[in-house]
């Protein structure tokens, strides 16, 4: 372990972050609002609130683990209860934009609106947010400074490290904590016929060893293992069975530590010796590449 790191606490080799996105009816919604007419669709995606999210939560008790829920504000608007759910058992509630439309198909004015309305939601809620998260990962280059701009301390979209980073922003600094596509469920279990939000029914058994062995490795990196799950996808029983092996087996290692995304923010934004990535969009040649 490299002893001169803050963000870990002494003795620990890796953290474990457990994030849930709510996304409910939003996760193909924000694809194309024609699914509200499709009762499968929704009810498909409404099994992540109604069922996925409380056998969560009775995981994580079992466990006593902590965990950061992100919500899309159209969410936390419709289901008031749940968010107050996770809060009453001691979990954070995330700002995981309104609508759950990503940041890249929108203007920066569309963007800025689209944050702001989420904001409303929790306030309104009288639930503090610290942190955000873009729907499907797709930040723009203006994301950081709104995040900053409306005072959040962290934002946990992009993907240039394995360890928490600072962004410097025209707004202020934030903290980045990274996530990747190898440790979300949506990668394993997604299938719907319409829309095609994914074509693979992985089995949990399988994506369970891969986890371990990812854990393992950011072990010996002193890396932060940022699980991203759904809950209408790993609230599946099997597939939640396959989270309490995963988070026992990160337990039963007296070297990692589970904390939440506001935790691991607060300690990684006073580390000076994490790494400072800008954000600077490349520039592109005119011709060179494909602009269609």
């Amino acid at each position: 372990m490299n002893s001169s790191s803050h963000w870990l606490t002494p003795g620990k080799a890796a953290a474990v972050a457990l994030t849930f996105d709510v996304d409910a009816e939003t996760g193909v919604l924000s694809a194309n609002g024609k699914y509200a007419r499709h009762a499968m669709t929704m009810t498909h995606q409404a099994f992540g609130p109604d069922v996925g999210v409380p056998r969560i939560l009775g995981i994580l008790r079992d466990l006593e683990v902590p965990a950061t829920f992100f919500f899309p504000g159209w969410v936390a608007e419709r289901r008031p209860g749940l968010v107050a759910q996770v809060v009453e058992a001691g979990h954070e509630v995330a700002h995981h934009s309104y609508s759950h439309v990503p940041a890249t198909s929108m203007s920066f004015a569309e963007e800025r609106a689209d944050f702001e309305r989420a904001l409303e939601v929790f306030k309104n809620l009288d639930v503090p947010v610290y942190g955000h998260r873009a729907g499907l990962w797709e930040a723009s280059w203006q994301t950081a400074s709104l995040v900053a701009e409306y005072g959040l301390v962290y934002d946990s979209s992009m993907m240039n490290d394995d360890r928490p980073y600072h962004v410097p922003t025209e707004k202020g600094g934030i903290v980045e904590l990274p996530p990747h596509w190898s440790l979300d469920d949506w990668e394993q279990y997604a299938f719907l016929p319409a829309p095609q939000i994914g074509s693979i029914i992985e089995d949990p058994r399988k994506v369970l060893s891969m986890w371990k062995y990812e854990l393992d490795a950011m072990r010996r990196y002193n890396s932060l293992f940022m699980l991203t799950n759904h809950p209408f996808l790993t609230g599946r029983p099997g597939r939640a069975e396959a989270l309490r092996s995963l988070i026992e087996y990160g337990r039963s290692h007296g070297d990692v530590e589970f904390l939440t995304c506001r935790e691991l923010a607060e300690r990684a934004k006073g580390d000076r010796t994490l790494a400072e990535r800008p954000l600077q969009e490349p520039e592109i040649e005119p011709g060179l590449f494909p602009a269609s």
